[in-house]
């Protein structure tokens, strides 16, 4: 049973992908535009966010950093100067790995503002238009991109994990306010994907896949109306189930397959 509308055709649709300048953002983007997308892409590197443009003909940039408000209301407002929006997805995200015998607080908290309070901003931004044009019969769709990361504490991840923790709670909450309205929500939970980001980690990634890969499962969740969008299954389900220990067994078997 589909929990959000499904998506039956792309042709046309306003899309705003805010994180689109690499990894999984841009592979989504890209794989949009291809699907007959409006694609408008956001993000702090506006040189990348041009070279995707000159790629994808028709697509729009709109350079922001979501850790400046005025920047993000500004540039939500030039969005919806193009029309209401059918999508929108949040995928910025920063990451550095950290344990608690090495706490930095700058770092923790550029990770808080980036990943979850630049969420807050882009919502900010767009909801209020958003939810109008659904009260007028064209529901859209609030998409917010978390991680495996977030389903319970795990070494290297302090200043990273509470704020994907902090998504999946968001929109869980938007999920039960929205979806009267008929307007989609959905929760991409990712594992190990092949970007910038994960290319730091000094460990073995298992069941590693790349960004378009990522694509299009995303896509494919957003058609199928999935609230819960997680992949690649073979290594999502078993952190699911770890989710699922009491604390007692939990804590031993990260530990023991992590060997941290």
């Amino acid at each position: 049973m589909s929990l959000n509308p499904r998506i039956h055709y792309w042709q046309g649709r306003r899309v705003w992908l805010v994180g689109a300048s690499s990894g999984i953002g841009r592979a989504t983007a890209a794989l949009l535009h291809a699907r007959g997308a409006q694609v408008i892409v956001s993000a702090r590197n506006a040189q990348a966010l041009q070279a995707f443009v000159d790629e994808h003909p028709g697509s729009v940039a709109v350079p922001l950093d979501t850790a400046h408000t005025a920047q993000v209301k500004a540039a939500a407002q030039q969005v919806l100067a193009g029309g209401p929006l059918d999508l929108v997805c949040y995928c910025a995200g920063h990451y550095r790995d950290m344990r608690a015998t090495d706490f930095d607080l700058t770092e923790a908290l550029r990770h808080e503002d980036v990943n979850y309070t630049g969420t807050l901003r882009v919502l900010a931004g767009v909801l209020p238009a958003m939810v109008a044009s659904a009260k007028m019969g064209r529901p859209g769709h609030v998409s917010l991109v978390s991680s495996v990361a977030g389903f319970r504490g795990l070494p290297k991840s302090l200043a990273y994990g509470p704020t994907k923790a902090a998504l999946i709670n968001l929109a869980e909450a938007l999920y039960l306010d929205l979806h009267a309205l008929g307007m989609g929500v959905s929760v991409v939970n990712p594992g190990f994907v092949a970007t910038p980001l994960t290319a730091r980690n000094d460990f073995t990634m298992p069941a590693l896949i790349t960004p378009e890969a990522a694509a299009a499962a995303i896509v494919r969740g957003w058609e199928d109306g999935e609230f819960d969008i997680h992949f690649p299954k073979r290594f999502t389900r078993w952190m699911k189930w770890l989710r699922l220990l009491p604390y007692r067994w939990y804590f031993p078997a990260v530990r023991r397959f992590t060997g941290l």
